[in-house]
């Protein structure tokens, strides 16, 4: 990545670099609605801002990912990948990266300093070779790094590759076909419906080449879910959060609740309370067995703010006779 392909994570959320968690979650969820492609059909710019909106929160809402993004800014995933526990043992802290036009200079620079012959700015074959496993260089297949981020799986004999791919809710809900570049090569992956954040998907014979038996190893495919606006996972059941009314909290109501194979009509029981599950079975995720498992709908109770004058008398007046009082068994607490 050139240094002027740089994404600012928290600019693109509009936080600032010490925002909170629970800042950077709200700022995300008014953002995600704005540019939501359900909202905005049709329109390219909204959704390519809802693509970059989504990734900025999946990089700084995930403590580990943020912290790395914080110290190697935009070599976060090469660093991350490249240096783990018991690699070559560079001090990272504090080391500025914007000297470097891309992360193939930064290794060749590196390499340089333990011996190698690689000059800054040169794309050497060290580049696609270097990993912890592999500190001198030695060629391995598709090596330690390349511009798709795969990794050595393991030493030896093992050259299986593993990738990071990104699937939003309704790619993974449905199963899509995926294009990767590998070198010179390009291949078409069909990922099935029901992967979810955590999947691995094999892709036989697509992985590194030993260079002494010529055989070749698997490809393997990490899932990542991008945050979608409205829809959770919790397990295999997929979670969402509707908002209701106190009067359809006291007396119960019909009410329309989105699911991914559309609108249904859910009943609430009167006396729902804040916080409250309802199920719609058979409504949620595919399963890897077969069918779908269970879309859990969490009820939060929402006062008006504005309130019409007819409306304020008519609250006063249940409060007025209101015999109910759901905080009675305070009066006994005692430490």
């Amino acid at each position: 990545m050139a240094a002027t392909d740089f994404k600012d994570y928290y600019a693109i959320l509009g936080v600032s670099k010490t925002a909170s968690p629970e800042e950077i979650k709200q700022a995300f969820r008014k953002l995600a609605r704005k540019y939501h492609p359900d909202v905005n059909p049709n329109n390219k710019q909204a959704e390519a801002r809802f693509k970059e909106v989504s990734e900025a929160y999946e990089v700084v809402s995930d403590p580990d990912k943020r912290k790395k993004y914080d110290q190697f800014g935009q070599y976060w995933k090469q660093a991350g990948e490249g240096f783990p526990s018991g690699g070559v043992g560079a001090d990272m802290g504090n080391f500025d990266f914007s000297q470097y036009g891309n992360f193939d200079e930064f290794i060749n620079e590196l390499l340089g300093r333990f011996g190698g012959a690689a000059p800054r700015g040169g794309r050497q074959s060290y580049s696609q070779s270097y990993s912890p496993r592999n500190p001198t260089g030695a060629p391995s297949g598709f090596g330690g790094f390349n511009d798709f981020g795969f990794q050595d799986a393991g030493a030896g004999t093992n050259q299986d590759s593993e990738a990071a791919i990104a699937l939003t809710f309704a790619e993974a809900f449905n199963g899509v076909q995926k294009r990767f570049s590998l070198g010179n090569e390009t291949i078409d992956v069909r990922i099935p419906s029901g992967s979810k954040t955590g999947t691995r998907l094999r892709v036989r014979g697509k992985g590194q080449i030993n260079p002494m038996t010529q055989q070749r190893g698997d490809l393997y495919l990490k899932v990542e879910l991008q945050p979608h606006s409205f829809f959770q996972m919790e397990g295999d059941n997929l979670m969402c959060e509707v908002a209701i009314t106190p009067d359809e909290a006291t007396l119960g109501a019909s009410i329309d609740v989105p699911t991914p194979d559309g609108s249904v009509n859910v009943k609430l029981p009167a006396g729902v309370r804040s916080g409250q599950s309802l199920r719609l079975r058979g409504k949620g995720w595919p399963l890897a067995k077969g069918g779908r498992g269970d879309q859990l709908v969490k009820v939060a109770i929402v006062p008006p703010k504005d309130l019409s004058q007819q409306e304020r008398e008519y609250y006063e007046k249940i409060r007025a006779i209101r015999t109910y009082n759901p905080r009675s068994h305070l009066n006994q607490v005692r430490l």
